[in-house]
């Protein structure tokens, strides 16, 4: 593999500039092609400028003009957002659910209409008018817009954001998920996978949105691109230069337990016609806007297809993933005196653990000797016992889990970069994806919560109890 270079390449925040960039200037050489007024809004959108916004909004719905004066009038509006900073977005979204949500007046005659003669057939085509809220022609309008989607996917992102710490926008934000899962259907996305030949601005892009193993360099980028190595992305059709979702994939010989080794690029590329195992190490989101629409299930599943039809000799496919809730669940066992897991030397043996830098603990034979029983019988407890509802409280668990898979194996000291050593002391696991029992798997976890795994993985648990 390719040696490896030492600087970090700068984060591609430019990436990010110039999308918004070309998209308001393309909106504003539609804008300029209707009979419509130029929107000045000031980034903080104060009260007098609210009134001219709700008043393009008003035009944008009343769909006067024709089609091309529509376009004018929504890229205008799309085009004066962009220019607003968090104040002024949030009170974009507030007048928007005010002044243009569902007519309560017109839903309660509508109802009383209904109520009083169920058999005229016009009126539940009415109800059903009525309940569908002016705000989503206006959605309707954006996605109509040149890049239009991808406006949407960032402005429910400015939504999800801004939700955290004001109210008011709940029923906005469920309308657009809606419309956003709607033309996210899995049917609508192509599965491509990424290579060293693409062009720059996409590699930028994986870089910037590589969210579980930082890509630290150009050499590293290129290392995981290697004729061993796979990554395999969802696309929008309407997006073609956006990667939705990607999953990285390392094809080696058995099981690896240490993502470092993995990723090391001075070591030897493999023949992966030789390979039998399909390593999964990392998935990223990359869409904040796409949050609760489910990609990442299909994601998987068309990879194994892509990879059985070109590396015949795949015979196990498998996780090597990281356990982000561990560390916060440990500092919990102590602080909640979870008295019956513990005794009085593995109460001191945690403290020590949790104490100090993530890694110190690693210089001391005699602690590190006492923590790895400990944790990896924890470890196990966490995955299996710790629930949120009926499912895994762990995030990437419950992932994985959803999808068919089951805990094959947990990895002591799998991952030692700072990340690992702060988020989970080290620990991997390694899910299963068993392609005979995926659905079954699947059944019992979503059904029952059942938490299927190896023997291996139970007797860690067992042998202390």
């Amino acid at each position: 593999m390719m040696s490896e270079m030492q600087t970090k390449p700068r984060t591609p925040r430019s990436v990010l500039n110039r999308t918004l960039d070309n998209l308001a200037s393309g909106w504003k050489r539609i804008s300029q092609l209707g009979n419509t007024r130029v929107l000045k809004l000031r980034p903080n959108l104060p009260d007098s400028d609210l009134k001219k916004l709700k008043l393009q909004m008003q035009d944008c719905l009343e769909s006067k003009g024709g089609e091309v004066s529509s376009r004018a009038r929504a890229a205008g509006l799309g085009q004066a957002y962009l220019e607003l900073n968090d104040e002024g977005r949030y009170r974009f979204f507030k007048l928007l659910a005010k002044e243009f949500g569902i007519d309560r007046g017109a839903l309660e005659s509508t109802a009383r209409a209904y109520l009083e003669n169920t058999d005229d057939p016009e009126i539940p085509e009415t109800m059903r008018a009525v309940l569908r809220p002016p705000w989503i022609k206006l959605f309707t309008q954006f996605n109509a817009l040149p890049s239009g989607i991808k406006f949407l996917v960032d402005m429910r992102a400015d939504m999800l954001r801004l939700s955290k710490q004001r109210t008011g926008l709940e029923a906005l934000n469920n309308d657009l998920k809606n419309l956003l899962i709607s033309w996210f259907d899995i049917g609508f996305l192509d599965l491509k996978r990424i290579t060293w030949n693409e062009p720059a601005a996409l590699l930028e892009k994986v870089i910037e949105y590589e969210a579980v193993h930082e890509i630290l360099s150009w050499e590293d980028l290129k290392n995981r691109l290697d004729r061993d190595r796979c990554c395999y992305a969802f696309f929008h059709p309407r997006m073609p230069n956006e990667p939705l979702i990607f999953v990285q994939v390392a094809l080696v010989n058995g099981l690896s337990t240490n993502v470092g080794k993995l990723l090391d690029n001075s070591a030897p590329s493999e023949d992966p016609e030789n390979a039998d195992t399909a390593i999964f190490y990392s998935i990223s989101n990359t869409q904040f806007g796409l949050r609760g629409v489910s990609l990442g299930d299909f994601l998987i599943k068309r990879v194994v297809a892509d990879l059985i039809k070109t590396f015949p000799n795949l015979k196990t496919f498998s996780t090597l993933s990281p356990v982000p809730g561990f560390r916060d669940f440990l500092a919990q066992v102590l602080d909640k005196g979870y008295s019956d897991m513990l005794d009085d030397s593995e109460k001191l043996t945690l403290r020590q653990l949790l104490g100090g830098d993530s890694s110190d603990w690693l210089k001391d034979e005699e602690i590190s000797r006492a923590a790895k029983p400990l944790l990896m019988r924890l470890c196990v407890h966490y995955l299996l016992n710790e629930k949120r509802g009926t499912g895994a409280r762990d995030s990437v668990a419950n992932f994985h889990l959803t999808n068919g898979a089951r805990i094959e194996q947990i990895n002591w000291l799998g991952d030692l970069s700072e990340q690992g050593m702060q988020r989970s002391l080290g620990l991997m696991v390694n899910y299963l994806y068993k392609l005979s029992d995926i659905e079954k798997n699947h059944e019992a976890y979503v059904g029952q919560g059942e938490i299927l795994c190896s023997t291996p993985v139970k007797s860690l648990l067992k042998k202390t109890q």
